[in-house]
């Protein structure tokens, strides 16, 4: 380890050392260069057009700061490598301006802003994008969904309590659940986006400025929704954020618990989901294996894009409520990992259900058995037999005890067996052979349960349909949306060029 001496000598004795810039300035140079760099210069342009319009800059003068802005903006930005003389990315085009236009001007373009609400606009346009891009492939996965609730609306399944068999369902039912889940995801994503989608421009520093700026003109300009109003807010709230960040939490949890679901159900034991061959991997020793691992990648994706937003939240969790750094480029790149992920998840989770084939057959004859038509016996007997409910219930457990004891399924009981036992409670109470097979059978089971929200077939295409408006107006929500931002950036593109060219 080198001395006091040595290691300063090594660091510099001025801002900033060598440590500072290769753990911190270069790579946040390098992200703000990924991730910033165009929507840095829509800011521009925006900010010039706005200053111009409301003659702060005389038109001339924009016209010649639009026309650097333009030359310099078609850099390719992974050219562009971190520089010491310059302190960050946004240094560091003030100065190739600069170099195009002259210092004067390069600096006017500043003029009635700081770095302060043009970060927090950059971040905000950037996090629009990636929610943008999450909503659509959430959506592209809710309609494989619903393909399948359709496909297998009568495919009838078990269903588990507590990890157990519980009661018979059908795997469109089951989709459905995930599919309102995956909805309500999908909303959580649109409320982010109208958090995000607001303008902080023309707050400056914190305080607005004196200059008689627009700033509803740069908010249209940048295709924003409305204006963070009070200027402090604008640059100290953090909360669009945490709604950010817990958008795609949530969404990353509930998907990966039916994710697991699936991991269960493709493995032999189970059998009843085949992932399609293009999603499986042959084991390098095992030929026998089909590994699922498009859904093994998906779970750990979900939960490392999970960990990504929880990391954005812990990072704002009891900071100071002003312009503070914790809330700017150190915390950024974790929200834009965080969506990416979970955009692969949804683009996995769409292949595999898209293809998958399901065995009805192992479906079946599993819920059959462990005796998850058992409540029906119960039903049955209160209902049709004007038995108490507790006491149908204690004689349906009588006959769970004994199939468990004897290491029977309700089918293997003959009806004799089953109305001795009945008569052990109720005198005189008979049950005739096709109302026993209805029963113990989990296709009339089902077919039973027509109540609103049930897994008859029926009520499951019912919301099925119902879903597949829900999903159309999303969508048309999705559209919107991006139709705004191009006719945003159109505007923009138009007054720049009325500017350039008339001047």
């Amino acid at each position: 380890m080198p001395s006091k001496d040595d290691f300063i000598k090594q660091e510099g004795t001025v801002f900033p050392g060598k440590t500072y810039v290769e753990h911190l300035l270069r790579p946040v140079f390098n992200d703000q260069r990924d991730y910033l760099f165009k929507h840095m210069f829509n800011i521009h342009r925006a900010h010039v057009v706005m200053l111009a319009e409301q003659s702060i800059l005389e038109k001339r003068e924009a016209a010649e700061i639009l026309r650097g802005v333009e030359n310099i903006g078609k850099i390719d930005p992974q050219t562009l490598t971190y520089d010491p003389q310059f302190e960050d990315l946004f240094f560091m085009i003030e100065y190739k301006m600069s170099e195009e236009i002259g210092p004067d001007l390069a600096g006017s373009m500043h003029m009635a802003r700081s770095r302060n609400d043009m970060g927090i606009a950059m971040y905000r346009l950037v996090l629009r994008e990636h929610i943008l891009t999450l909503t659509e492939s959430a959506l592209l996965l809710a309609t494989a969904l619903l393909e399948k609730i359709d496909e297998h609306a009568e495919t009838v399944m078990t269903a588990y309590t507590h990890t157990q068999p519980a009661q018979p369902t059908t795997l469109g039912h089951y989709l459905t659940a995930v599919l309102d889940i995956l909805l309500r995801d999908i909303k959580r994503l649109q409320s982010a986006y109208e958090t995000v989608n607001c303008s902080p421009m023309g707050a400056a520093a914190l305080s607005t400025t004196s200059f008689p700026i627009d700033r509803i003109r740069v908010s249209e300009l940048l295709g924003f929704s409305k204006l963070i109003e009070n200027s402090y807010d604008a640059v100290a709230g953090a909360d669009y954020l945490i709604e950010t960040a817990t958008a795609v939490l949530t969404l990353m949890t509930n998907s990966g618990r039916w994710i697991q679901d699936f991991l269960q159900l493709v493995t032999r034991e189970h059998n009843i989901i085949k992932v399609a061959d293009p999603y499986v991997q042959i084991s390098s020793i095992m030929p026998q294996k089909r590994n699922p691992v498009s859904i093994e990648h998906s779970r750990a994706l979900a939960s490392s894009s999970a960990g990504e937003a929880l990391a954005a939240i812990h990072m704002i969790h009891n900071t100071p409520f002003g312009d503070i750094v914790d809330t700017e480029d150190d915390l950024q790149p974790h929200l834009y990992r965080s969506y990416e992920k979970a955009n692969r998840v949804m683009h996995l989770m769409h292949a595999v259900i898209r293809t998958m084939e399901v065995n009805k057959v192992t479906a079946l004859r599993r819920a059959k058995k462990s005796c998850i038509t058992i409540t029906e016996l119960a039903d049955f007997l209160a209902k049709e037999k004007s038995v108490p409910f507790r006491a149908a219930h204690k004689i349906a457990s009588t006959l769970a005890k004994k199939c468990s004891s004897e290491k029977l399924e309700l089918y293997d009981l003959p009806l004799q067996t089953v109305q001795q036992i009945l008569m052990t409670h109720h005198q005189n109470m008979t049950l005739t052979q096709k109302e026993w097979e209805d029963i113990i059978c989990p296709i009339q089971f089902v077919k039973r349960r027509s109540i609103q929200g049930g897994p008859n077939s029926d009520e499951v295409r019912r919301m099925a349909g119902e879903r597949h408006t829900v999903i159309n107006d999303l969508v048309k929500c999705l559209e919107n949306r991006k139709t705004n931002q191009t006719l945003a950036e159109n505007k923009l593109q138009c007054a720049i060029c009325s500017l350039i060219e008339g001047n």
